[in-house]
């Protein structure tokens, strides 16, 4: 009896010493996280404190304007309807372009993985297209779809469709054969194939390839309102370099900022997410099951 009460005493220890190692660990990640944020926060701050004195006196205030004009000019633009029309007609040109190239590469990557001679006989292909800069498009998607949003969209779906491809081609061919045998031995099927090789392998490359591909995105619309476009943030980047305005042009460099981060943010969840509903997430050092 006295054993087995020994026993319960140490049990109970046990997980309490295991509840404050977790509590610890867990403060100690807010402690870090806090941190960084803070020392984030005071590089900005340095940074544009630098800027607002250096302005003028040793960097020309015509070019790189001062922080004080440059909240001004954002709060201009976010403060009319011509500037959340640009906003607007931007954000509906990158999530286009971004999606039709997910779907496009990804499509692309799975047949010609799928089937090896096909990828021998392509591949060249797409090196070679994929070789032209995509800038270098535009002209040519202007004559086909005009000034409007579609040729700027097509801009945004060649640099992200390759990437994609890319990813999910390299994934197929790199998948281990030896675990689609031992599927295929265990009588699994195509979905088992499918369920328990191909998706865990693809997963990691498939999910860079679209954080990756986000920039490129917003980087072929912005290059492609410069060229000819009546409406967008670089249509009013444009505009503002030719009308030697750099507190607006500036204003609008954040916008496109604040646009990519909140990109890369829900990117970055979505990642998280999937990789753990796939159970690819990876366990952070002295974590273990319960």
């Amino acid at each position: 009896m006295a054993t087995a009460t020994d026993n319960t005493v140490r049990e109970d220890r046990a997980q309490q010493a295991r509840a404050a190692a977790r509590t610890r660990r867990r403060n100690g990640r807010w402690r870090d996280a806090g941190t960084v944020v803070l020392l984030r926060i005071g590089v900005i701050a340095l940074t544009l404190v630098l800027w607002q004195v250096l302005s003028g006196p040793v960097l020309p205030e015509y070019a790189v304007s001062k922080p004080t004009d440059v909240s001004q000019a954002l709060w201009k633009l976010l403060g009319s309807s011509s500037g959340w029309t640009d906003i607007r007609t931007t954000t509906i040109e990158v999530a286009a372009g971004f999606a039709i190239g997910v779907v496009l590469g990804t499509v692309m990557g799975l047949v010609l993985g799928s089937f090896p001679l096909a990828g021998r006989v392509l591949e060249p292909l797409v090196a070679a297209v994929n070789g032209i800069p995509k800038i270098a498009l535009a002209p040519l998607f202007l004559l086909f779809f005009g000034i409007g949003p579609w040729s700027k969209i097509t801009i945004a779906v060649t640099g992200v469709a390759f990437v994609v491809f890319y990813n999910v081609y390299l994934g197929l061919r790199l998948r281990e054969r030896e675990l689609v045998e031992v599927v295929q031995v265990m009588g699994g099927r195509r979905h088992h194939v499918l369920g328990y090789v191909t998706i865990p392998t693809l997963a990691a490359p498939f999910f860079a390839a679209l954080k990756t591909g986000g920039p490129l995105a917003i980087l072929g619309v912005i290059g492609g309102e410069f060229i000819a476009s009546s409406e967008g943030v670089g249509h009013e980047l444009f505009t503002s370099a030719m009308n030697l305005d750099a507190a607006t042009e500036f204003a609008g460099l954040i916008v496109l900022v604040a646009m990519t981060l909140v990109l890369n943010g829900l990117l970055s969840w979505l990642d998280r997410y999937a990789l753990k509903r796939l159970g690819l997430g990876v366990r952070r050092p002295g974590e273990q099951r319960q």
